[in-house]
């Protein structure tokens, strides 16, 4: 019995080198404002290695990190802002040499021509849509202005809450609030709402997106290998052509 199991073993190590190693998936865990971006290069990407297979949850940073911690499969996370990287770096659950900054944005007020030019012009909306700030960078962004900028007591109940910035667009897009506080990036893609003025940088910090490999993802090649993609030139120039700084 010993013997046969020393053959069958002998024999599965010596055909287990010829077995053709499959790609994996490759999870991707983005900020909702950066969907058109990986959408783009992710394809492109894809288009010189066929193997590879990308799957895409796109969504507020903060919901994205819980589902993370929670044990959701993901490789690759970017996030639109500091804090929840910060979040799954305290988790143990982003691959720590990995943390970049993938590219930077800038806060704006979007909606119909006429409704506001200026943050003072707030007070006299009805309602306002933000990105809920316990989840969402973008309405935590909006938050701290508001402060900041001595409005929060007036604008209170205002505002109208969205799951990530993508719903506070279309919210304004529909009409069904006065305009909504979203990033530069989001405000070109709508096709009903414009910019109708940009938030002063002195009353937030600026929009950044650090990304990193999740410590599983450092162990997937196919992950490795796009992450390093995202460094690159091609991810630059994509990045440029839908409106966010690399610098």
């Amino acid at each position: 019995m010993k013997n046969a199991f020393k053959i069958v073993t002998t024999l599965f190590c010596l055909i287990l080198p010829s077995t053709p190693v499959f790609a994996a998936d490759v999870n991707l865990f983005i900020a909702a404002s950066l969907k058109e971006v990986i959408n783009e290069l992710s394809d492109n990407f894809a288009k010189k290695n066929a193997s590879v297979k990308f799957i895409k949850n796109y969504g507020a940073s903060g919901a994205l990190a819980k589902q993370i911690e929670n044990g959701a499969p993901s490789d690759v996370f970017i996030s639109a802002n500091l804090e929840w990287m910060d979040y799954l770096k305290k988790k143990n659950l982003a691959d720590v040499a990995s943390i970049a900054t993938f590219t930077y944005n800038t806060l704006v007020f979007a909606g119909k021509t006429g409704k506001a030019s200026s943050m003072q012009d707030l007070g006299k909306l009805e309602r306002i849509a933000i990105g809920s700030p316990k989840s969402v960078p973008a309405g935590e962004y909006a938050m701290g202005a508001f402060k900041k900028a001595g409005i929060d007591k007036q604008l209170e109940k205002k505002l109208v809450m969205a799951k990530d910035v993508r719903e506070s667009l279309m919210y304004a897009e529909r009409g069904e609030v006065d305009g909504a506080f979203v990033y530069r990036t989001d405000a070109l893609q709508a096709k009903q709402a414009k910019i109708l003025f940009t938030v002063p940088q002195d009353l937030y910090p600026r929009v950044t997106y650090p990304m990193s490999l999740t410590v599983t993802g450092s162990k997937n090649r196919d992950a490795a290998a796009f992450f390093a993609y995202l460094h690159g030139d091609d991810a630059r120039s994509v990045l440029t052509k839908y409106g966010f700084a690399t610098k």
